[in-house]
């Protein structure tokens, strides 16, 4: 069994990242569900919450028939509606959603028509993919009018209308005014920007403790590509055919980050903030989370000292996680050090106003044709070059994605089944790249030294009642429990 106080949060918020993680019994009914299934939530005092389905049959309860916990992690019918929603959300973020052949790939992989993704769409979201598609458009589009000096032609495209005319009739028949108006200060469309950047907010809830997030990725930051000082975050970004950089900072006031970006970007702008908001976990509850966890005294202080401590996420996976190999066995300085070596040796140069960030961050594709020996050159051994190889290889042939998503499972295997990486790179992964909220690197030599000098199997076993949370108590264990306040 674990913890009933957090599975009960996790059972109530219907998060689909929880599918698999535990399983409900019901003693009014001597049913067992996955924390997804879509019946009415029983009273908590009749859930006994289990590890796994055999210790819930164990316990004589008898499986669900509508969430079937038999199929669980993400493999059951029940799951569709949320899978398909998610991915079409996470395809407009990305500005891969334009024509109905989209909708139709979409669909195919789903095993669906065009027509039954439509219904789920309406169901889950309340509207069309088209209607969902617009409504992404025209809030980017508002947010761009009010915080920034662009040009109205340039926020039309930047927002992914294909002409300046359709963007103002959409603008003007949904809200009743023209783009122009609805600014505080209007802006000729036909003048030049001030700058050659722009700056946006993206909001959290609170609280949010910048500084520790910006000490983690100080230490973490791979030179050339990344800078971090005492009030900002730098990086040069490449998505896609378009390069830049980004400067993101606090807000002395308000509950939002804000990000300075080159107009160089404004083609992929939702891809951009969408991966800034992982990076910085902004989609985060700490209230939740923070309530869950200060239940254990041996987390409860840290807790109460750093409230709404977040998870630092990724900007681009295959980066991390080539960052994650190159610090294997290491201290965190080496890795680093390894890091700047081979952003500089593959990654291509770009000019900004900061002399740390000169290289872009080498791309999958770039590593998969390098050779063993010229990674091997760079001071990396060779085990750790052949699994870099074998890394940019399954990533440049889209066969591993190394993105935020709810079900992570096959993920992990995927990565533990390449040459050189274990559970501890694997979860570690999971936790930062993919967003999972229950990794844990029970191998991680700080954590069990923090933890008391334990082995990981028993670390393992002590962590069962942060789920489904463990991500977070990572963040704790490693700033609150050592010697020094931080890891490594």
């Amino acid at each position: 069994m674990i913890d009933s106080d957090i599975a009960w949060q996790a059972l109530t918020s219907r998060d689909t990242r929880f599918d698999g993680v535990f399983f409900v019994g019901v003693t009014s009914t001597g049913i067992y569900c996955r924390p997804i299934c879509p019946v009415k939530a029983p009273l908590q005092k009749n859930c006994l919450f289990f590890a796994n389905a055999e210790a819930a049959e164990k316990a004589k309860f008898r499986p669900c028939l509508r969430c079937r916990p038999e199929l669980a992690p993400g493999n059951a019918p029940v799951d569709n509606s949320h899978r398909v929603a998610d991915l079409l959300v996470q395809r407009l973020e990305q500005g891969a959603i334009d024509e109905t052949e989209s909708l139709e790939e979409i669909a195919a992989q789903f095993d669906l028509s065009l027509r039954q993704l439509r219904r789920i769409v309406h169901k889950e979201l309340g509207v069309s993919p088209l209607e969902l598609r617009q409504t992404r458009r025209l809030l980017l589009a508002k947010q761009l009018l009010t915080e920034t000096a662009l040009p109205v032609t340039d926020i039309a495209y930047a927002s992914g209308f294909a002409s300046l005319r359709r963007f103002n009739d959409v603008f003007q028949r949904c809200y009743r005014m023209s783009p122009s108006k609805l600014r505080k200060t209007v802006v000729d469309e036909h003048a030049p920007p001030l700058n050659s950047t722009s700056t946006l907010e993206l909001s959290y809830r609170p609280p949010f403790d910048w500084q520790i997030m910006l000490d983690f990725l100080r230490g973490h930051a791979v030179l050339h590509i990344e800078h971090v000082d005492d009030i900002s975050y730098s990086r040069t970004v490449a998505l896609g055919q378009h390069q830049g950089w980004i400067r993101v900072t606090h807000h002395q006031k308000k509950p939002v980050l804000l990000v300075e970006f080159t107009h160089s970007l404004l083609p992929v702008l939702p891809a951009l903030l969408r991966r800034l908001r992982n990076l910085f976990d902004l989609n985060a509850q700490p209230a939740c989370i923070d309530e869950a966890l200060r239940q254990d005294p041996l987390l409860a202080k840290s807790v109460a000292d750093f409230p709404g401590l977040r998870i630092p996420g990724a900007f681009d996976g295959f980066e991390l996680t080539v960052r994650a190999i190159l610090g294997q066995q290491i201290t965190v300085k080496a890795a680093t050090t390894l890091g700047g070596r081979f952003a500089n040796a593959f990654g291509d140069k770009i000019e900004t106003p900061f002399p740390t960030l000169s290289r872009l961050p080498p791309s999958a594709t770039r590593i998969h044709h390098a050779t063993l020996d010229e990674i091997a050159s760079l001071g990396i051994i060779s085990a750790r070059a052949k699994c870099i190889l074998a890394l940019a290889e399954a990533c440049s042939s889209g066969a591993l994605i190394l993105d935020a998503c709810p079900w992570p499972q096959k993920i992990i295997a995927q990565l533990k089944a390449l040459p050189g990486i274990g559970d501890w790179t694997a979860q570690y992964v999971a936790m930062r790249a993919l967003r999972w909220p229950d990794a844990f690197p029970a191998g991680d030599i700080v954590i069990r030294n923090n933890l008391g000098g334990m082995t990981a199997k028993q670390a393992e076993q002590r962590s069962a009642v942060w789920r489904p949370w463990r991500s977070y108590a990572v963040m704790h264990i490693w700033r609150s429990l050592g010697k020094n306040g931080i890891r490594k």
